[in-house]
């Protein structure tokens, strides 16, 4: 039995006055006498406990503008393209001069159940998070996979502006080896404008630093008198902004019909990244297209020396430690090369032809030139 029906019993049928009954449950005696009044009027039923919802809600969002928050959510799922409270929102403001907010169309879609809330997410606060302050001042890229209709394997082969999230390329290959890669990058640079540097992850097509050998990419940023930047290895976070354009790109080819060949692939492809740079809002430009956000400021230039490195010549990029050595490794076995505590901390850039080994630093000053000795750990200083 509840307190409610104990307290009317305890009035009604033992005869008890208000003020005991009040006192010995410790509530006030009006109401117990509310309850007394309204058994009286309508029963037991009338003294179960009400809903204390307001009954009318001045600013609830009407029934009509959520059935188009949930048609928008479901058309945008159907295209395979972005379909959160944000985004929905910024289409809901080209149709009307009043709408909800973000967080209200969040809520509406949770309470229609297309949303399934994440208490345990990690907090965006946590991130560590850069993003270039110029148009052209680094580019990401990174290769990404996808199957045919008749299940054969192919690479896709991205660049990204990392200030404005601009698709600079994206271009479908049957396997992207170095000089196909090469050969993107090129033409992507011709219609874009080459970037001041790059950034990368530690694939073979873009540097051979951990496997030895010469890289044409990396002899090409040279020449170019591009800064080339690799994360370390097994943290893709670093390159997160390609990450990310690789999962928004495969959802959407995952709503169209599976293309049979490259060519069909790539007229796809070609399609997204239409809508993406011209159409598509990007949250993390204002809202804007990523084309808008490219060209709304001026572009940075390459802007570091220009490097020819001869054919087989090795390429490496490190940083001086703190003793004042270089490591590189010649075979199976790793080599200290000093250089000078006057340069510890400093980003160096290596070529290794052989046994010739010349460190340069990052304004294409020579910094030693020697022959590598292959006995020894730690090279003699000269």
């Amino acid at each position: 039995m509840d307190l409610a029906r104990y307290v009317v019993d305890a009035v009604v049928l033992e005869g008890r006055s208000y003020r005991e009954v009040a006192r010995a449950h410790g509530v006030s005696k009006s109401w117990v006498g509310k309850l007394v009044a309204r058994y009286r009027a309508g029963g037991y039923g009338a003294i179960a406990p009400r809903s204390r919802a307001p009954k009318r809600i001045p600013h609830r969002t009407p029934d009509e503008l959520e059935d188009e928050i949930v048609a928008l959510r479901k058309a945008l799922l159907e295209l395979g393209v972005d379909a959160g409270a944000e985004t929905i929102h910024h289409h809901l403001s080209a149709r009307h001069a009043r709408v909800p907010s973000v967080s209200t169309i969040w809520r509406v879609l949770r309470r229609r159940g297309f949303i399934t809330p994440q208490p345990h997410k990690r907090p965006r606060s946590s991130w560590i998070r850069f993003e270039a302050r110029l148009p052209n001042e680094c580019w990401q890229s990174d290769v990404t996979h996808w199957r045919l209709a008749g299940g054969t394997g192919v690479e896709i082969v991205n660049f990204l502006d990392d200030h404005s999230r601009l698709a600079i390329a994206s271009r479908v290959l049957a396997v992207a080896t170095a000089p196909e890669v090469l050969e993107v990058f090129r033409e992507a640079g011709a219609t874009w404008g080459f970037p001041a540097a790059l950034l990368t992850d530690n694939g073979c097509v873009y540097t051979t630093w951990h496997r030895g050998g010469p890289n044409v990419m990396q002899a090409e940023l040279l020449a170019l008198g591009i800064d080339y930047r690799h994360s370390r290895p097994y943290h893709p976070q670093t390159c997160g902004k390609v990450e990310r354009f690789h999962q928004t790109l495969k959802r959407w080819l995952a709503r169209q019909p599976r293309a049979r060949t490259i060519g069909e692939l790539q007229a796809q492809v070609d399609r997204f990244v239409a809508y993406y740079n011209d159409v598509r809002p990007h949250r993390a430009v204002g809202r804007r297209p990523p084309r808008a956000a490219f060209d709304a400021r001026d572009k940075a230039r390459p802007s570091g020396p220009q490097i020819r490195v001869p054919a087989g010549v090795r390429v490496r990029r490190d940083r001086i430690d703190k003793g004042g050595k270089v490591t590189l490794r010649h075979g199976a076995r790793l080599h200290h090369i000093g250089v000078g505590h006057a340069h510890k901390g400093e980003r160096v850039i290596l070529l290794v032809d052989g046994l010739d080994v010349r460190v340069l630093s990052e304004g294409g000053e020579l910094l030693r030139h020697l022959t590598l000795d292959p006995t020894r750990d730690y090279q003699p200083q000269g």
